[in-house]
């Protein structure tokens, strides 16, 4: 099949760069956004989103004609969401996917299908949600034949693939990495997997859509269990005095160990959602997943309790001071190192809370933002590292971000000091 323009629903952290990319194969991208000003920035080929060389690839793709981004989806050969996949509620203490942005996407689509269209989800999903999405665009679009019904000869062709980069090198691991595909047909996946060998020089992998969706979850759950023992390892090793740091080097030496870094927890949009998906459908079964959420989840409150040990800590060597006249200074927002991206990020949640119950000065900062969240951490001071080691008198370090490697654990020794990312207590 043959692909002339693709419309990218969706120009968040993925879909942009992935629109970008597409674009520069010399293939018509419209791109789709609700949000407006995202839609004028790309337009005068700029990006709204921190991402290392994407503001090239955008320029140059606006500029050349083969990306122009718009707020109502266009006709096009093939169709792809990119749009977030939130939780709704909680049932019991598993959380419960909320697939309200994936079904807007797939209603806004469906007026302007046509024989022969192909619709890939990208968005990390539970397993049946590409069945879902055919569903949908069924209901509306009762002209035309979905697999669900017709099989291989169906109208349009239903896919999966979820991406599979890392914030940060998102425009090269777009291109590099292999892809999973799975298609609710064969013919679907072998169609999905030749609009994605346009752009992807790894390997395009197909399988079923339900084994794609779980693939997906399934990735980003081993990681969050390998992160789970991590820091858990780490809240053993402050109760028994021992150098966490120190430890895991030292255990990682054996050939077949390699135990990951602990942290206040787990944030993105990937690893701390992904796994609730399958607690959400599994949750008799998911018992290991489970845990690890529920360990990584209550991380943060654990990094809470030793500011307040810390700043408890600084008033016993300071008598003639008061908790008000303690400034906690809060190193780094984001969900990890050297990204704006702010979405789930534990560090963001724990400078909240302390702001909340800290009733002196609060200062936070965080190199890759020039200005505070819309509605968080107001009366907080951004500032930057310099400043915080100055005038904090308790260091809460909550994200490695290569910036903060230059303080050097001598110049904060006077500090009462709370690493949860080792930059200090590792030197």
């Amino acid at each position: 099949m043959t692909f002339n323009t693709i419309c990218m629903v969706g120009l968040g952290y993925i879909g942009l760069p992935t629109a970008a990319v597409i674009a520069s194969r010399r293939k018509k991208v419209i791109g789709v956004d609700v949000n407006p000003v995202a839609v004028e920035t790309i337009n005068r080929g700029e990006i709204h989103i921190v991402e290392p060389e994407l503001d090239i690839v955008v320029h140059a793709a606006v500029t050349e004609g083969y990306l122009r981004a718009t707020t109502s989806p266009e006709p096009a050969d093939a169709f792809l969401i990119a749009v977030p996949t939130p939780f709704k509620s909680e049932s019991g203490n598993a959380r419960v996917p909320d697939l309200t942005y994936i079904e807007a996407a797939s209603k806004a689509i469906a007026p302007i299908l046509e024989k022969g269209n192909l619709v890939v989800l990208e968005s990390t999903s539970p397993v049946g949600t590409t069945e879902q999405v055919a569903q949908w665009l069924a209901e509306a679009r009762p002209d035309l034949t979905f697999p669900q019904t017709h099989g291989e000869s169906s109208d349009i062709r239903v896919a999966h693939c979820p991406e599979r980069v890392l914030p940060g090198h998102v425009v090269r691991e777009l291109v590099e990495n292999d892809r999973v595909i799975g298609g609710m047909t064969d013919k679907c996946s072998e169609v999905a997997a030749s609009l994605y060998k346009i752009f992807v020089e790894g390997e395009c992998i197909t399988t079923t859509a339900r084994t794609a969706e779980m693939a997906k979850l399934t990735e980003n759950s081993f990681r969050d269990v390998n992160i789970a023992f991590a820091n858990e390892l780490s809240i053993i090793c402050d109760k028994l005095d021992i150098n966490v740091w120190e430890l895991i080097r030292l255990a990682n030496r054996h050939p077949r160990v390699n135990i990951l870094q602990p942290g206040p927890g787990v944030g993105g949009h990937c690893i701390a959602v992904d796994p609730w998906f399958i607690v959400s459908q599994t949750p008799d079964e998911a018992r290991l997943i489970r845990t690890a959420r529920e360990v990584n989840d209550s991380k943060p409150e654990w990094v809470l309790e030793k500011v307040q040990q810390a700043v408890g800590q600084f008033l016993m060597a300071n008598p003639d001071k008061t908790a008000r006249d303690v400034t906690i200074a809060c190193f780094g927002l984001a969900f990890k190192p050297d990204i704006d991206d702010l979405r789930e990020s534990p560090a963001l949640k724990i400078a909240e809370s302390v702001l909340a119950a800290h009733v002196g000065k609060v200062v936070v900062v965080e190199p890759n933002i020039s200005v505070m969240p819309a509605g968080k951490l107001e009366g907080a001071e951004l500032v930057d590292a310099d400043a915080a080691t100055a005038v904090g008198d308790v260091l809460i370090m909550l994200v490695d971000h290569k910036a903060f490697n230059t303080i050097s654990k001598a110049a904060v020794a006077t500090r009462e000091i709370v690493d949860c990312r080792g930059v200090w207590d590792n030197q």
